[in-house]
């Protein structure tokens, strides 16, 4: 858990604190939002590059808060309280000044294009970093209600287990304010509508199941029932007890709602009805899930596990383990299932690996991080420098493949990506461990060296494509000079017997 959050402080941006725990960390981006005439300056950058995006910052932030709620003791037994509310206050004051009016919300920092073309420290963070927002005219309903969500979940834990209610006071005034943005700016649509070159980072695709999830936390930590009605509706009106099963993640809480929903609307059976659905379809594998396991007993889920496969095996678990608390009839199978998960992540698989940086000699060497790596040459990140020359403590990385094999590449960011989101589910499944005093995790006994595996070259289709069109071009070409010789030979015999 310490090693998780102190992620997070490698993650920040802005003027850092005194009490800063990474060396090599420094500030950074101090202009962020004067292109606007705003405070961006702070919060965190969200991957191993210098973008900064509010909805899955918020996502993660409403994950590691749900958590903390559910099993602070967790946090309490490891004395890691106040490093958890200094993680989520860094986080949440810079939400807040995201919203600097009732009717702007500001939902990137940084370009893309400049950003990407960019490997080096947060002292050389290329400019402009310029800022995107989203308002009445340019809607974004769902970035806004995430986020919405973070803050009232953020104001729950800082009233009833953190202790500050003035700040709990704070969070919930912003907290209603983006709300009430969210379900009052109309048309409602997904913010990359207003937005588009978002698409290609962080697209959601809907917008109903972040409003609907954003409802359930404004009850939760006002107690007005309005919001609790609202949720429902929402529930009725988007249909999500009919959707299709999924997997929750930063671009859709579905899931989370049906969960969540459970715990705070219990008479209302459609939430645990949902919830009991889903979490069956998938811990079961039954017909209609999109996920199966792996040979290793991953859970790999198609469409979502090719890229951060632990994600899904994360998020997933830990909804398990939050409804397992609601329902004893599904509490061994749905614990047996997350701790089959946790202990995946924990070096109980076939590299033989605790996929988190920095505990064991099997943890990844080379997370695909600008900063962490030393290095300043993007056209050669793997081997400038060859070894990683900073550790990046407590990070969760994407993952193996579906074949249970990890390669450590530090270009390969399907498997050495690292982000907000990552860590967010496995801040509440360590704090779950902590609270059962569950056993020691698998990687402590580990003494093994990781299995040496190599990648095989696999052509691209479009190759192998070309490569079958030029041969068939050759053997035509040489097909028609052994003819035209034939024929020049066939022509000269004929003149000659003539």
């Amino acid at each position: 858990m310490n090693v998780s959050l102190w992620f997070y402080e490698a993650q920040r941006s802005g003027k850092l604190p005194s009490d800063n725990r990474v060396p090599w960390r420094h500030d950074s981006a101090l202009s962020d939002g004067s292109d606007n005439n705003v405070n961006l300056v702070g919060g965190y950058y969200d991957a191993g590059d210098y973008l900064k995006f509010t909805l899955p910052l918020s996502y993660s932030l409403s994950i590691v808060a749900w958590g903390a709620i559910s099993w602070f003791d967790g946090y309490t037994k490891a004395n890691q309280a106040d490093y958890l509310a200094s993680m989520l206050k860094w986080g949440t004051d810079w939400v807040m000044q995201a919203h600097p009016d009732d009717d702007t919300f500001y939902v990137q920092v940084g370009d893309g294009d400049i950003d990407n073309n960019y490997w080096g420290p947060d002292t050389g963070i290329p400019t402009p970093r310029p800022s995107y927002q989203v308002n009445r005219t340019a809607i974004g309903t769902d970035a806004v209600a995430i986020s919405a969500a973070a803050l009232a979940s953020a104001s729950y834990l800082f009233r009833n287990q953190l202790n500050d209610t003035d700040y709990a006071d704070t969070l919930l005034n912003n907290a209603t304010s983006l709300f009430n943005l969210a379900d009052t700016a109309q048309p409602r649509q997904v913010y990359t509508q207003s937005i588009p070159s978002i698409q290609e980072f962080y697209n959601t695709n809907n917008y109903t199941s972040q409003l609907t999830y954003a409802a359930l936390w404004m009850y939760k930590a006002t107690g007005n029932e309005t919001y609790r009605t609202m949720a429902s509706d929402y529930f009725d009106q988007f249909n999500l007890g009919g959707q299709t099963v999924g997997v929750m993640d930063w671009s859709d809480q579905t899931n989370g709602v049906f969960v969540l929903g459970a715990e705070l609307d219990p008479t209302n059976t459609k939430y645990a009805t949902a919830a009991k659905n889903v979490l069956d379809t998938i811990v079961n594998s039954q017909s209609g899930s999109p996920c199966t396991f792996t040979n290793g007993g991953m859970l790999w889920c198609d469409g979502y596990s090719d890229s951060n496969s632990l994600v899904p095996p994360q998020d997933m678990a830990l909804l398990a383990l939050l409804y397992s608390r609601l329902d004893s009839s599904k509490s061994d199978s749905y614990t047996s299932f997350a701790t089959s998960q946790i202990n995946y992540l924990l070096g109980n698989n076939y590299m033989l690996t605790p996929y988190v940086c920095g505990i064991h000699m099997n943890s990844p060497h080379n997370p695909h991080h600008a900063g962490a790596s030393g290095g300043t040459d993007i056209g050669n990140i793997n081997s400038s420098p060859p070894q990683e020359e900073y550790i990046l403590y407590g990070a969760v990385v994407g993952g193996p493949d579906k074949s249970d094999k990890f390669y450590d590449i530090r270009d390969d960011y399907q498997q050495t990506e690292v982000a907000l989101d990552y860590n967010a589910p496995f801040q509440g499944l360590v704090a779950y461990q902590l609270s059962v005093n569950a056993a020691d995790p698998p990687y402590v006994s580990i003494t093994q060296p990781r299995p040496n595996v190599s990648r095989s070259y696999k052509f691209p289709g479009w190759l192998i494509a070309v490569i079958v069109i030029v041969i068939v071009f050759v053997l035509a070409i040489i097909s028609y000079i052994i003819w035209w010789k034939r024929h020049r030979i066939f022509k000269t015999e004929k003149t000659a017997f003539v």
